[in-house]
């Protein structure tokens, strides 16, 4: 009897914690881990262009759900804040028979801003720069995951008005290009 794979969401605000999680659930669990800094870092270095972020985003789903449809545990380690992205991630897994698990991490701003300032200090290849008015204005407009979202028990959203299908908000949401 074949396992089905999981798709693990990491949710949550810069420095909290989530990719240092990925990589352990990457080990742990033999899973593919999907990490988008690494990505803008690799391509763009000190630029962090919003518009290629979706792209890359997107790129890095497409090839998580073929993982999935392979049979193979996947982590997606981009924050996640919206809970539209969620939903659509939670119904494409859905969709190939593969279980959901979401792990939210949260810390208090003044231990976040701790984190930042020694990330940028030891590895500032790995991040960019964050202002306290930034990541205030992040913490204020992340939709922080539900119990029942968490646990899988509550039913996924239907997809936002103008979107018949979540797949096709997907394709709205994450460009398949720049242009």
């Amino acid at each position: 009897m074949m396992r089905r794979p999981t798709l693990i969401l990491t949710v949550g605000l810069p420095c909290t914690g989530k990719t240092t999680a990925a990589r352990r659930i990457e080990r742990e669990r033999r899973a593919l881990r999907l990490t988008k800094d690494e990505w803008v870092k690799a391509l763009y270095g000190h630029e962090n262009p919003p518009s290629a972020q979706d792209v890359i985003e997107g790129r890095l789903i497409q090839i998580g759900l073929r993982a999935l449809d392979l049979g193979t545990n996947v982590v997606i380690d981009f924050g996640l804040w919206s809970r539209a992205e969620r939903s659509a991630l939670r119904q494409a897994a859905a969709d190939l028979d593969a279980m959901v698990e979401m792990r939210y991490f949260e810390l208090s701003a003044a231990e976040q801003r701790r984190r930042l300032d020694r990330r940028q200090a030891k590895a500032p290849d790995t991040t960019w720069p964050m202002s306290d008015e930034e990541l205030a204005e992040w913490a204020a407009t992340i939709d922080i995951p539900t119990p029942g979202e968490l646990d899988g028990s509550e039913p996924i959203d239907d997809p936002p008005a103008g979107f018949a299908t979540w797949n096709e908000w997907r394709a709205h949401r994450w460009p398949p290009s720049v242009f």
